[in-house]
């Protein structure tokens, strides 16, 4: 039974190996051929829904990023004093020498020659052909430019415009060794197109004129991405306008103002009629030269003291009386009848000699008055 078994069994093993083997072959051949000719198809259109999806994406990060820099845009457009129009610039001219660029803004729009091209970050150009729908913008970094610029810190004044490389530069200073690399430029506004106080760029570098050895060329970092520019604001008029808060707050202060000035004019009205019921400063009867308005004299007199009721030596001018009634040989004149008259006239001390002694002054306080005595009058005396 054993060889029977075995017999049997290789008898039997290799057809069962190759119908296996048969049933795996046709297996994968279904799995891996005639079940996957949709699954490639389907592969196919797979790669083609991701390659229009990545597209879509990267149209959708762009116009995420336009929406940003429109945004920033209308809130700087918002803030910012003068009347603007955005615009998007739509094709550039092509040459390495110029640099111009056109926008989708024209003259139905408002826009003119040479108004002034910008952006946030700072100014773009001026607008140099102005067509219906689209208009020719000269940018700050071309040859024949031109703008007004002021350096910050310094105020050293210059003209901006491109070099043959197409950097923009500030010719025609005057070498001055306080400019360094990094200083601010604004637009001073002289050229009448560019408001005052825009950011220009930074300086970067700082070098020799070539022709004129006492003149420099100051080399600028612009603030604007002139290379790639994509919305730009037009400066369509320069006259100030303001939000509705701002006008509230000016009308406010009009109205304040016309308070005020009101105000003002009552108190002047009220001076007036003052000055009509006080008397007036000009007397008909008198001439020009005398009138009070050209009277130059002092107003308060200087007041002089009152003549002593009861002179004595220590009075004023009490010397200079005795001093002229006195004779050269120092005897006194004999008082005269008016003198004499007066019973609170002055009694001068005299000076007795007893052993050589001179007799003491008596004070007029305490001397005795004595009783005057008429003396006939001289006639070649005035009484």
């Amino acid at each position: 039974m054993r060889l029977i078994r075995l017999w049997a069994e290789g008898l039997v093993s290799p057809p069962e190996r190759f119908i296996h083997s048969l049933k795996l072959g046709s297996g994968n051949i279904w799995q891996n051929y005639i079940d996957l000719r949709d699954v490639r198809q389907q592969n196919a259109d797979l790669k083609k829904t991701v390659d229009r999806l990545r597209l879509e994406q990267a149209a959708l990060l762009e116009d995420a990023r336009q929406g940003q820099r429109l945004q920033a845009l209308v809130g700087f457009e918002e803030k910012y004093i003068y009347k603007t129009v955005a615009a998007q610039a739509i094709g550039s001219s092509g040459s390495e020498q110029s640099h111009v660029f056109y926008i989708d803004k024209g003259s139905a729009d408002g826009l003119d020659r040479d108004m002034a091209v910008i952006t946030p970050d700072g100014i773009v150009g001026k607008v140099r052909d102005v067509f219906p729908h689209t208009a020719q913008v000269l940018a700050i970094n071309d040859q024949s430019s031109g703008a007004g610029v002021i350096l910050e810190t310094t105020r050293v004044r210059g003209i901006l415009r491109g070099n043959s490389s197409g950097q923009p530069q500030i010719v025609d200073i005057l070498a001055d060794n306080r400019i360094q690399k990094g200083e601010v430029v604004l637009t001073a506004g002289g050229d009448q197109i560019f408001p005052r106080g825009l950011p220009v760029g930074v300086v970067d570098k700082v070098i020799q004129d070539p022709e004129r050895d006492s003149f420099i060329e100051v080399l600028i970092t612009p603030a604007a991405h002139l290379d790639r520019l994509d919305e730009v604001l037009v400066i369509t008029s320069t006259q100030p306008r303001f939000n509705q808060q701002q006008q509230q707050d000016v009308a406010a202060s009009e109205a304040l103002k016309g308070a005020e000035a009101a105000q003002i004019k009552e108190q002047q009205k009220a001076s007036q009629i003052m000055a009509e019921r006080l008397p007036g400063l000009i007397d008909p009867s008198l001439p020009a030269d005398q009138q009070p308005l050209h009277d130059t004299s002092n107003p308060n007199p200087v007041a002089h003291p009152p003549q002593a009721l009861h002179p004595d030596r220590f009075s004023p001018g009490a010397d200079a009386a005795a001093g002229s009634g006195s004779s050269a040989s120092g005897t006194p004149d004999a008082p005269d009848a008016t003198t004499a008259a007066e019973p609170d006239s002055t009694v001068k001390p005299q000076q007795q000699k007893t052993g050589g002694k001179p007799a003491q002054a008596i004070h007029p306080q305490n001397a005795k008055p004595k009783t005057a005595q008429p003396k006939p009058k001289s006639p070649g005396r005035n009484p």
